[in-house]
């Protein structure tokens, strides 16, 4: 979906689809965003926009996860979270916290790159959500990071360094800047972003959890405090669930912006624009939307009108390469999938023993569920193979399921839609198995704002509606199995996911080719 630049008000969300942990900078008359990506790969998605309200992605900052080893298996809810997003002394730069392993960064002389490795600033457990500051004034540069109860014990607490203005090394061992403890009804105290405005150190940080939360300002005249605080962002009457963790952005004009995030379940942490202004109870405290409310309508940004855009989410593959907007569920290893001269997705049928739960598979193509009711289709054939290979189209989270096609032992190909709880360890069948002649299915996925899923199929054998009983729909199409509710992970999204995989053995098991992946809003919401 995109904004229509004809209409004088946006509508929230801006980025209808799990873009967590959101960062945002201006340089010139350019917007970049960037967010958390965890264990998926590409990461560091970086986003652009002129407008604030319709926005592209146009690229990735981290090609791999290191350790390689580590992330040759998914691991959904570690790697990068919460990045912060900077441009300093002519480079853009990109801190975040991986969870198990430290703080670190990556930088570059363009937002396409090319981007440094990453490098390790510093090493710890729990040492999440870090944010650089490069002080113009003075020459000095900081750090603040969070804490992860869950690797450190420690958790509710900010932790300030002085750093060296290279961005490679902290300069001290760190203090505590910032007790959530001692703050009364303060909790869960995470997520910071560094700035200087008139004469202060602002902390603008969240707190009091994903869902429920509210967003904090803290502000001092020295970065190592003492600092005081305000609640400048929640709630109230409003039904943005815990509007908090974000960037302040100013626009050329001199217009202020916060962008946030809201937790929606199994669509993942939607993104909101809110208004912002200086001033606020006297004392010069930061104000955002409507008098600390999250505006669910505004008044655009005061930036030249530009065209509709979205992140991408349709692809044909061209050359079989897929586009920006997919992901693997750990580091992609060479032969997962095939470039070739034509338009399509050819993916290799993966040997794995654990083709039994796509939740331990690596070889996974993903790309973010659409937070509106939308229909999903692709056009699936299994080529020649072993029996047991199988491909299809899924709904990824902590349970899942997925419709497809598998080659049986007779070598006849079969239409299978297969699930699995969130307790399950193994999927079982969502529905019989049904005859695909010629080896080909048009796969669709139904999504509502429940987010809850129906799945279809079309294989073209109309001759087949009288045998299933089940009738044909739109199309041809014909429906399958229960409706599935999507489920996120811990942190992240219910996703999309183009898979093919077969048994464990020797040899190759063949391919399947996957063209013409279409997402269709089925409530558009062009004036957003």
């Amino acid at each position: 979906m995109s904004a229509d630049p004809a209409e004088p008000v946006y509508r929230n969300p801006v980025l209808d689809a799990d873009w967590s942990d959101p960062d945002v900078i201006r340089v010139g008359d350019d917007f970049y965003l960037t967010a958390s990506s965890f264990g998926r790969v590409p990461g560091l998605p970086l986003l652009h926009s002129r407008d604030l309200v319709n926005w592209t992605l146009v690229g990735h900052a981290l090609q791999r996860l290191e350790p390689e080893s580590e992330f040759a298996v998914p691991r959904h809810d570690c790697g990068v979270w919460a990045p912060s997003l900077r441009h300093h002394d002519g480079r853009f730069w990109i801190f975040w916290g991986d969870p198990d392993r430290g703080v670190f960064q990556v930088n570059a002389p363009e937002i396409r790159g090319p981007w440094t490795r990453p490098h390790l600033v510093k090493a710890g457990k729990g040492l999440i959500d870090p944010c650089p500051l490069w002080d113009e004034e003075t020459g000095e540069a900081y750090l603040v990071h969070a804490w992860a109860k869950s690797r450190s014990g420690v958790k509710n607490r900010l932790t300030g360094h002085r750093m060296h203005p290279h961005g490679t090394e902290l300069l001290d061992e760190g203090k505590v800047i910032v007790d959530g403890d001692r703050i009364p009804g303060w909790f869960t105290l995470e997520g910071p972003k560094l700035y200087r405005h008139d004469g202060w150190f602002w902390i603008f940080a969240p707190a009091g959890g994903v869902e429920t939360g509210w967003q904090g300002a803290f502000r001092s005249r020295a970065f190592f405090g003492p600092y005081e605080e305000k609640v400048v962002l929640e709630q109230k009457d409003t039904d943005v669930n815990g509007p908090h963790q974000g960037g302040w952005v100013r626009t050329p004009s001199g217009e202020d912006w916060f962008l946030h995030f809201q937790q929606r379940g199994a669509y993942g942490r939607v993104v909101h624009l809110q208004p912002m202004r200086w001033g606020g109870g006297g004392g010069g405290w930061p104000v955002i939307g409507d008098d600390g409310a999250p505006v669910a309508e505004h008044r655009r940004p005061d930036l030249p009108p530009q065209p509709p855009a979205a992140p991408a989410t349709d692809d044909d593959f061209p050359g079989g390469r897929p586009g920006r907007q997919w992901q693997w569920t750990a580091n992609p290893r060479d032969g997962w999938a095939t470039h070739h001269s034509a338009d399509g997705l050819r993916l290799t049928c993966v040997r794995t023993p654990d083709a039994h739960d796509l939740r331990a598979l690596p070889n996974v193509l993903t790309q973010r569920l659409p937070g509106t009711p939308c229909t999903v289709e692709v056009d699936l054939r299994l080529d020649d193979g072993e029996p047991g290979a199988r491909a299809g189209l899924a709904v990824l989270g902590d349970a899942y399921s997925w419709i497809g096609l598998q080659r049986g032992p007779d070598g006849t190909v079969r239409l299978v839609h297969r699930f699995a709880e969130t307790v399950a360890d193994q999927e079982r069948d969502a529905a019989p198995a049904r005859p695909a002649p010629g080896g080909r299915a048009r796969l669709r996925v139904d999504i509502d704002d429940g987010a809850r899923c129906r799945f279809s199929y079309d294989t073209g054998d109309t001759a087949n509606t009288a045998d299933t009983g089940d009738g044909a729909g739109e199309g041809g199409f014909r429906p399958s199995g229960q409706v599935f509710a999507a489920t996120p992970w811990r942190w992240v999204g219910a996703l999309l996911g183009l898979v093919a995989l077969a048994p464990t053995g020797q040899g190759h098991a063949g391919t399947a080719t996957f063209t013409q992946f279409r997402i269709r809003i089925q409530e558009k919401r062009a004036d957003r």
